[in-house]
């Protein structure tokens, strides 16, 4: 069989189970997220931190940021709560590999982590994040919420497809990279997320 033709069909084959794969784990996210306003929250947040930062009068400025605060309480517990109705999934479903390859979790465990771990970290990073009581501008609070908000978004969509889709769309839809938002997000985040991902 001409070599070509027997590649071609390979990757062909490695595309189907690939796409089959990615299908299944965004139906299983989708069925945890239906019940949160995750994502609408998450842009409600982003635009209202977007028109503060445009602000030119800052007296209106300080009380757009005193705006939010409802809105970040709601996403920190939603994402808690995300993240307690994942810790009951089964380990198998929540694999994430570190190599492109269909199934890869399940023939090369020790190149994956556990996306549940992942979402428990999230969660935490978020409710620090949006802590009233701790000594920073509102600005700053923001900054490090938005953060940890991409890097979260960065995790759900390297479940469902992949590190470099994740990475690209990141960079595609927010013009940050993936090394910029862990540089962003909290110190404990950062410290959690490169101990389960490996750097």
């Amino acid at each position: 069989m001409n070599l070509y033709l027997l590649a071609a069909l390979a990757a062909f084959f490695l595309f189907q189970l690939r796409s089959r794969e990615q299908r299944q784990r965004i139906a299983l996210l989708a069925e945890q997220l239906r019940r949160y306003q995750i994502e609408p929250l998450m842009e409600r947040l982003t635009e209202g931190y977007q028109r503060a930062l445009a602000e030119s009068d800052p007296e209106r400025r300080q009380l757009l940021w005193q705006q939010h605060g409802a809105s970040e309480q709601a996403l920190a517990d939603q994402v808690g709560r995300l993240a307690n109705d994942c810790a009951r999934l089964d380990a198998e479903q929540t694999r994430i590999s570190r190599i492109v390859l269909p199934y890869a979790s399940r023939w090369w465990p020790q190149s994956s982590f556990d996306f549940r771990q992942l979402l428990a970290l999230h969660a935490r990073g978020l409710a620090e994040a949006t802590r009233q009581d701790l000594p920073r501008s509102p600005q700053d609070r923001a900054y490090t919420l938005l953060a940890e908000m991409l890097l979260l978004q960065h995790s759900c969509h390297w479940f469902c497809r992949s590190r470099p889709v994740a990475s690209a769309r990141l960079l595609a839809r927010h013009k940050t990279r993936h090394d910029q938002v862990l540089q962003a997000v909290g110190a404990a985040t950062r410290e959690g997320y490169d101990q389960i991902v490996g750097g």
